[in-house]
């Protein structure tokens, strides 16, 4: 097996009328001369031959006939393996017709599995869980002897989570065994490029290397025609949906990006609705329809056959769709990475220009759209967290190596730390992840079936029992989640799988839309709800768990600035011209937040006493924010209140008085100074239900960790039952080990993740230092009244959501008109 020379490759270039970008050649120079490195560049620039064809190019340096596998391709989205298999297996047909290409992923039949284990191909596309299986198999050093690469590709969307840390723990493992593989990391959007060639290479030494084609990007926004009449706050954006389709119209190929599946559905259903002309034309994409329905649209938009598709996050990375004109963004994109990368699914190749153009669903969207436009054309790109020695993920890895052939204890050691998110493991946690697999740590020592790992004669830990080895397989991986129920036609015919949650609220005879159908559920039998369509009745909307994504750092700033420039009167661009009457209202009726400026806002209403607070920090941090203001008040004035949150602030509602001014001015000797970050962490628990959150996070620890089996093919464990598994686990180390590592690591997730105690801290010391304009208001302003619509839709009331926004529309433009 050789591999092409450069000449070869240039003359490969020159004869489809290329040239080679100057960042690919850097790419190339350096893979053969042995170093690793991390390849940021635009979407559609052509990373993928720089890393690809540095790949075949390194086979000319191997001396002798090589066989076996050679590179490994590794992709966070299996539904990319095939996609990107064609794309390799193209170019290598041309420059080294002697190379093969392979997928190896969960969608990977026994078949070819088997052929695979009998002959490798040159090149295999996998996933970190299709990895981590691999490295679990006795052969695996053997397989990988002759291993001479590894592509990373989307690493900005594998380093921030727990998967990342698989495959930095699998290329660890794989370097052991190969010194001197060379290691690529392929980016398009993001932050901190240090940080994450480090994340990458566990702080070896590497190359940096970024495209030096500046992409143009244009982002730009649909507008409604009367601002006036449209939603302060809330909303799905259908008011939006003749411009939408006014667009659709004038391209050939447009994707149209939701935020959520249930979103999905519902614009997929209403655009058939106002164009049933296009049925066959336009399709719908998100990850719980089936793996064949998905195919068919992937294929639909490469082919040039569908005029527009409506999706999710699933058509976000890595798929290259030429035909794809337009993007839409429906509703805020919340974080300028994910509008970035949304941004390059069209005009995906070099030279030509992404558009993405926002349509926001409610007034404060078009302010977040005057921002984001702002924040792209600076190229300010969110970093990204790394989980910081998972123990889940630590217990998880011990067993696949002690599967892949066994290990000695001080060699695994020294051999993790070199995966960047165990850099500062200590002896201690070393020792106590090893004595957790070998007997289930202090608080499961009789129970057998945890005593996974055990050492040999020789020192060498091995797994003792076949059985123990089956279940751990089938567990691989960090995705974590709720237990899903296929849902197939009674007549035969998969759709795709919805959450258990969903289904068990249904009964025979209800309807309900999924995959752009109205749907008659029928029964549910082994995990599976059978269905058949129905005709005559819009249905409910599938719910689809999952948290809200909270407004990027980066975007809120960006918006504040904006509304720094509206306090001196300044209204840029179209976006600001358009909501500049809704702004004047906040204006007149109290004051504008911005970036040097804590607006807060107490009203009287016949529910109780309201303060409006807009810290724009993004509803993570302001749930947290509410949380602790309202427990620090509380020790002051034993009082109990209401909770709203939203991207742009909070709502306190209490049902008696409350001095709001002298609370936040710390005119008070007896309070604690609201603002303080002393004590933080302990404030911060003490005012949320710290036990509970750390409880429903310890289900997916304790799932990872190997704690909770979830049941054989065809067998699975229902959500109740695995739910009940994992408490009662929490329960015995809480009381029995509370030194155990996997409760402190859920309790960490919980602060670092989900409240994000960091950017709470620090938005904590920035509100500290703005000016606090305190305001007595009579109504709910329009910064205010998108709070109280959070707050309704989570309250049980006769009166139906719509009414009663409605209604209050109505007031507020009396009001407004006065």
């Amino acid at each position: 097996m050789s591999g092409p020379s450069k000449k070869e490759v240039k003359a490969w270039f020159d004869a489809r009328g290329w040239k080679a970008f100057p960042f690919q050649k850097a790419v190339w120079d350096a893979a053969l001369a042995g170093q690793s490195g991390l390849l940021h560049a635009n979407t559609g620039a052509g990373k993928t031959f720089a890393v690809w064809l540095a790949a075949l190019q390194r086979g000319s340096l191997a001396k002798g006939k090589m066989t076996g596998l050679r590179t490994l391709w590794i992709t966070p989205m299996r539904a990319l393996a095939a996609d990107t298999q064609r794309a390799l297996e193209e170019s290598a047909a041309a420059l080294a017709p002697e190379w093969t290409v392979g997928a190896r992923t969960g969608d990977t039949g026994s078949a070819e599995r088997a052929r695979q284990a009998r002959k490798w191909p040159s090149s295999l596309i996998t996933t970190p869980e299709s990895l981590s299986l691999l490295l679990s198999h006795a052969a695996a050093e053997e397989q990988f002897k002759h291993l001479d690469m590894i592509i990373i590709d989307e690493w900005h969307e594998l380093m921030g989570s727990k998967r990342g840390v698989q495959v930095q723990l699998a290329l660890a493992r794989l370097r052991a065994w190969r010194p001197g593989l060379v290691i690529w990391g392929v980016s398009a959007t993001m932050g901190d490029l240090d940080l994450a060639a480090q994340v990458l290479l566990g702080g070896a030494p590497g190359v940096l290397v970024e495209g030096d084609t500046k992409k143009q990007i244009v982002v730009d926004s649909l507008i409604p025609k009367d601002v006036s009449r449209f939603p302060w706050g809330g909303h799905l954006g259908l008011q939006m949906l003749k411009p939408v389709i006014d667009e659709i119209e004038h391209y050939d190929a447009t994707l149209v990006f939701t935020n959520t599946r249930s979103q999905s559905e519902i614009w997929y259903q209403n655009i058939l609705e106002a164009r049933p002309d296009w049925a066959g034309l336009i399709a719908l994409h998100h990850g719980s329809l089936a793996r064949e329905v998905r195919d068919w649209v992937e294929m639909g938009l490469k082919k040039g056959e569908l005029k527009a598709v409506i999706c999710t996050a699933s058509l976000d990375l890595g798929v290259d769709f030429l035909p794809v004109e337009r993007v839409l963004q429906v509703g805020s994109a919340k974080g300028i990475a994910r509008l970035l990368q949304r941004a390059g699914r069209s005009g995906h190749a070099p030279g030509r220009v992404s558009r993405v153009t926002l349509v926001p669903t409610n007034s404060m969207e078009i302010l977040e759209a005057a921002g984001a436009k702002v924040a792209v054309a600076k190229r300010r790109i969110e970093g990204r967290y790394v989980p910081n020695k998972p123990f889940d993920v630590l217990v998880q890895h011990l067993v696949t190596v002690a599967l892949g052939g066994g290990f000695r204890s001080e060699q695994l050691f020294e051999e993790v730390k070199r995966a960047w998110s165990y850099r500062d493991l200590n002896e201690e946690e070393w020792q106590w992840a090893l004595d957790f697999v070998a007997r289930g740590g202090q608080s499961l020592t009789v129970y057998p079936e945890y005593r996974r790992v055990l050492p040999d004669e020789e020192g060498v830990y091995r797994v003792p029992d076949v059985g123990i080895g089956r279940r751990h397989r089938m567990g691989i991986g960090t995705i974590v989640s709720d237990a899903s129920i296929q849902v197939k036609y009674v007549s035969g015919g998969r759709i795709g799988s919805m959450e258990e949650s969903f289904i068990s609220r249904l009964k025979p005879g209800d309807h309900f839309l999924f995959g752009g159908r109205i749907l008659e559920f029928i029964r549910v039998h082994e995990m599976t709800a059978f269905v058949k369509r129905a005709t005559g009745s819009r249905g409910a909307i599938a719910r689809w768990q999952g948290a809200k994504m909270p407004m990027s750092s980066e975007l809120a700033h960006a918006a504040l600035e904006q509304l720094r420039q509206a306090a001196a009167g300044v209204f840029d661009g179209p976006e600001m011209q358009a909501i500049k009457p809704l702004l004047e209202i906040q204006e007149k009726w109290s004051a504008l937040p911005t970036i040097d400026t804590l607006v807060l806002e107490s009203m009287k209403s016949r529910e109780g006493w309201h303060l409006f607070v807009y810290p724009f920090a993004g509803r993570s941090v302001h749930m947290g924010l509410a949380s602790l203001f309202a427990w620090r008040i509380g020790r002051v004035q034993p009082i109990t209140f209401s909770i709203a949150v939203n991207d742009y602030g909070f709502e306190l509602m209490a049902p008696e008085p409350v001095d709001w001014e002298s609370m936040f001015a710390g005119s008070t000797g007896a309070q604690v100074p609201l603002f303080a970050t002393d004590h933080l962490l302990e404030d911060v628990l003490e005012s949320l239900n710290a036990t509970q959150l750390s409880q429903q996070r310890f289900r997916e620890v304790a799932r990872i960790a190997g704690l909770v089996f979830q049941g054989y093919p065809g067998q699975p464990k229902s959500n109740r039952q695995v739910q009940a598994s994992s408490s009662l686990f929490f329960e015995v180390f809480r009381k029995h080990d509370a030194g155990n590592l996997l409760l402190t690591q859920a309790q960490r997730e919980v602060m670092e993740q989900e409240l994000e105690l960091t950017r709470l801290r620090d938005t904590l010391e920035e509100l500290h230092a703005r000016k606090v304009a305190y305001r007595v208001v009579k109504r709910a302003t329009p910064f205010g009244f998108a709070l109280m619509v959070e707050r309704f839709r989570e309250k049980v009331s006769t009166e139906k959501l719509n009414d009663r926004v409605a209604r209050m529309v109505r007031e507020l433009e009396k009001a407004a008109a006065v």
